[in-house]
Order: structure tokens, then C-alpha cells, then sequence
């Protein structure tokens, strides 16, 4: 199959799959051809640059599918994107030049918690729909306080939920926690702690790193004393590649396991060794080759995974995110416009907050009480087998 095939099949699985939740409300005018603006802020520098690019890759490769797809009323969609440079005051900058363009619908940013966390009060004030691929709990809640403010992905609750259920199955009792300082790693600290406390395990040693430390050897130390049964890391993807790798260099014999913010490339490289046999809890698209398409929307991870994959020589779990925020916005944009295509941001906003979407990161709900739309069962348990994660099981 040619990749022109390829993507254009992948386009129209995921437009076909956002239509038959929102119905027929694309509507039937083809006049409507000004562009779909969408502005996004990443972290394309700086010590987040590994994600915030592969967000840029999913997001180009999305737009690039949903353009070839005719699904758009004749309409196209361009990116305005800008670095933020890993920076909160940069991203706030960029959100308020993004804000005064009246071509542009809405805002999709990275994945820098205080760079979303930061930019709620200018997101709101200019009323400027906005989904962030941050995972921590404070960019959308209150929801009351963030009306404009949108999220797409892990949640806290969820992973520290799936993570303690392995640890039961597994009889752990006793764990060491590494977690990032920020209001994500806090946040999932504190959801284990619940955890743990309603499942009998005890209490964890903890021990916390900087998103921007290079070296977590000392952390990783605190936190395996005693010798625990296993070991959390719940920090970004590189940081979890040093835990592991210091871990395994303190001769550290215990289970490892990943909170699904720790989840980067499919392909482990340089880690492979500290994280064999480690567990991920993520979304089954990172591993959507290991499933048999037994539904339409399986059938469109797995077309994206191949895409992703052939695009750009591997894939990155966290690219499905950024690419179910363009559709979600797309489909807003071609229900909330007027026949002339102007942009109604008020509109998109009105109907993102009650979006669903079997989309190719899994499940998406949007309701007014909640902003945050992944559904727990869109996690599942994967395990690093031969340098690459594998579907556990």
C-alpha cells in the first residue's frame, strides 16, 4: 500500500469515528473555505523538547491526514506553532499573541504543567478555547475557573489506581516512589498515598527529582532503601530512563513500574537493559501492533501507529494525544461556524465541553463538570520486553 493510501485511510477511519458521535452536524454547505486555524504552543526547546516534538510530529501528521480526508466541507487546516522553549513566561507570551489573531479557532498546548497551569487567567480572560496536553489535575480543575481550558491526558487518579490494582495482583507490600517536583509528580504522590492507604500497603519512601535534574542517582537511592518490593517512577520520560538506569546501577534486585506521564518512545534504546521487564501503565496505542483490530476505532490506532511509524522511524506514545486535540478541535470548529466559516470561539468552546470520541489515544469524554477526557479504561498495563514495551499478558 503506498503511504499516500495509507495516510489517507488513517484520515478518514478518524474522521468517520468523531462523526458517529457527533452525528451529521458537519453540514452540508462546501462553500465554507477559509482555513481552520489552529495555534499551538510547545515545548519545541529547552528541557522539555523531546515530548513537545513529538507532539509536533503527531500534530503535522494529523493535520496533513484530516486535509487529504475531504471531511472538511472543503475547508484546510494550518498550524501556528510556536516555541515556548520549556519556559512559562515564553508560553504565556505566545498564548496572548495567539489570543489577539482573530483567524485563530482554538490553542493546543504541550505538555508543560506551568505552562498551562500558568496561562489559565489569560486563556479565560480572552475566552480563547485551549486543550492542553499537560497531565496535571490543576490545568482544568476547578472547571469553574478554567471554562476555556481543556485536557488530554494521563490523569493522576487514574494511573495511581491501575498501578496500585498491579501491585495487589502482585502481592507488593513495600515501595519506593520517585516522582517529579512539580504539580503532576505531587499530585500522583498523593493519589498513591490514597491508594495505597484503601489496598494495605505501606506507606512509600519517597523521594522527589527536579523536571529539569540530568542526574537522579541520589533520589533513586532515598527511595530504594530498605530494599522495597518495587519501585514508582513517576517523573517525564528521560527522567524515568535515568531512574531505571540508576536503579539498576545500585544493584537494585526489586520490580520497576512507570506512571504513564513516564511514557516516551516505543523503542527503550540506552535503557533497554535497566527497564527490562519493568511496568508501563498507558494507553493501548502505544503497543497497538501487539492487538488484533476487532473494532473501527482499534482499527484507526493501529493505522496511526503504522503511519506515525512510517512517517518518522518510531513512534511516541504521548504523539495520540496531540492528534485527537486537532480532531476534537476540527469537529468543533466545522459545528460551532456560521456558514461563512467565520471562527465562533464561544461555539468551540460549547461544544468541546461536551465532546466524545473513540479517539486513537482511546476513549474521550468532555462533560461541563469535567475537562479532562480521557476515561480511565483507555489505560492498560504494558511491560518492557527486548528493548520496546509490549501489551502485558
Amino acid at each position: 500500500m503506498s503511504s499516500i493510501r495509507s495516510t489517507t485511510i488513517a484520515a478518514v477511519a478518524s474522521v468517520v469515528l468523531a462523526g458517529t458521535l457527533t452525528g451529521c452536524q458537519f453540514g452540508a454547505a462546501d462553500e465554507a473555505a477559509s482555513p481552520i486555524v489552529i495555534a499551538a504552543d510547545l515545548e519545541l526547546s529547552g528541557a522539555a523538547a523531546p515530548v513537545g516534538q513529538a507532539y509536533q510530529r503527531a500534530l503535522k501528521l494529523k493535520v496533513d491526514q484530516l486535509n487529504a480526508s475531504g471531511a472538511l466541507n472543503g475547508r484546510r487546516i494550518e498550524l501556528d506553532v510556536k516555541d515556548n522553549r520549556s519556559d512559562a513566561s515564553e508560553s504565556l507570551r505566545n498564548i496572548g499573541d495567539f489570543s489577539k489573531n482573530d483567524r485563530v479557532s482554538a490553542i493546543i498546548m504541550g505538555g508543560c504543567n506551568a505552562c498551562a497551569i500558568g496561562a489559565v487567567g489569560t486563556i479565560n480572560e480572552k475566552k480563547i478555547p485551549t486543550i492542553a496536553l499537560a497531565a496535571a489535575d490543576a490545568v482544568t480543575s476547578p472547571v469553574a475557573d478554567r471554562r476555556y481550558v481543556f485536557r488530554l491526558g494521563p490523569n493522576a487518579a487514574d494511573g495511581a489506581s491501575a498501578l496500585t490494582s498491579e501491585l495487589r495482583r502482585k502481592g507488593v507490600r513495600k515501595v519506593g516512589v520517585v516522582y517529579s517536583d512539580d504539580d503532576y509528580g505531587r499530585e500522583g504522590l498523593a493519589a498513591l498515598r490514597r491508594e495505597f492507604a484503601n489496598a494495605g500497603i505501606r506507606p512509600p519512601r519517597e523521594a522527589s527529582v527536579r523536571i529539569t535534574d540530568t542526574d537522579v542517582s541520589q533520589p533513586v537511592r532515598t527511595a530504594i532503601v530498605g530494599k522495597p518490593d518495587a519501585l514508582i517512577v513517576w517523573t517525564p520520560p528521560e527522567q524515568a530512563s535515568l531512574a531505571a538506569t540508576a536503579a539498576q546501577q545500585a544493584s537494585y534486585t526489586g520490580s520497576l513500574y512507570f506512571d504513564a506521564g513516564a511514557a516516551g518512545d516505543l523503542f527503550l534504546g540506552s535503557a533497554a537493559r535497566a527497564t527490562e521487564r519493568a511496568t508501563l501503565v498507558f494507553t493501548q496505542t502505544m503497543v497497538i501492533d501487539d492487538v488484533i483490530a476487532t473494532t473501527p476505532a482499534k482499527a484507526a490506532r493501529r493505522q496511526w501507529f503504522q503511519d506515525y511509524t512510517a512517517r518518522f522511524g518510531g513512534y511516541n506514545g504521548a504523539s495520540s494525544f496531540a492528534a485527537d486535540a486537532v480532531q476534537l478541535i476540527a469537529d468543533a470548529e466545522l459545528r460551532a461556524s456560521g456558514p461563512d466559516g467565520g471562527v465562533n470561539r464561544d461555539g468551540i468552546r460549547d461544544v468541546l465541553e461536551t465532546s466524545q470520541l473513540d479517539g486513537l489515544s482511546g476513549p474521550i469524554r468532555m462533560t461541563p463538570d469535567n475537562h479532562s477526557g480521557l476515561m480511565p479504561q483507555a489505560l492498560t498495563t504494558l511491560v518492557a520486553r527486548n528493548g520496546r514495551w509490549r501489551l502485558a499478558g
